[in-house]
């Protein structure tokens, strides 16, 4: 079944949606809550309140592409769970991917003083247009869908160091592009 169809059955209302939604994209969804998450309960009822959202959102929304919409309230619905967890217990895998972006994108504070989140978004995609497409898949893996390392060197067919080297070169230009923007000072 196609995105469209998918949308289709949501603004009928049909139950349908939802499940033809989890066949088509569940796997993504469920592989963005649990390596923010790092725990397979908390990922479960993510995903479940990812449907949720999804089905109170379409409509009126009409999303394209369908997988990125999803995978967005999904990533919001895990940080948000993360976040009340945190207090908690740590979570390496995707405290790690955070901490490698610190040192690139200023802290909330600053961004707010600055510039709103949408500008800094509007930059954020700024840059990943100049990247190529290996550089751009490695850094949406690492910081969107907060794979690990060895992850994303399997996926894309390099070594863990290449991985490494690539996304430290980067965040590199990422912390230079927003310097010449004017998002760091």
């Amino acid at each position: 079944m196609t995105d469209e169809e998918i949308i289709s059955l949501f603004f009928e209302r049909s139950e349908q949606a939802i499940s033809e939604l989890a066949k088509k994209h569940g796997s993504a969804v469920g592989r963005v809550v649990l390596n923010i998450l790092n725990d397979e309960e908390d990922a479960k009822e993510c995903v479940n309140d990812t449907w949720l959202g999804t089905w109170n959102s379409i409509p009126p929304n009409r999303p394209d592409p369908l997988r990125t919409y999803v995978c967005r309230i999904a990533r919001n619905l895990a940080t948000k769970r993360y976040h009340t967890n945190s207090a908690k217990k740590r979570n390496s895998q995707y405290d790690l991917a955070l901490e490698d972006l610190a040192e690139c994108v200023p802290d909330r504070n600053t961004v707010e003083d600055t510039m709103s989140a949408k500008e800094l978004a509007e930059a954020i995609n700024r840059f990943l247009d100049t990247l190529s497409y290996e550089d751009k898949f490695v850094f949406m893996r690492r910081y969107w869908y907060s794979d690990s390392l060895p992850e994303i060197a399997g996926m894309a067919g390099m070594s863990y160091n290449s991985v490494a080297v690539r996304l430290h070169r980067v965040k590199g230009k990422l912390k230079k592009f927003l310097l010449k923007e004017g998002v760091l000072e």
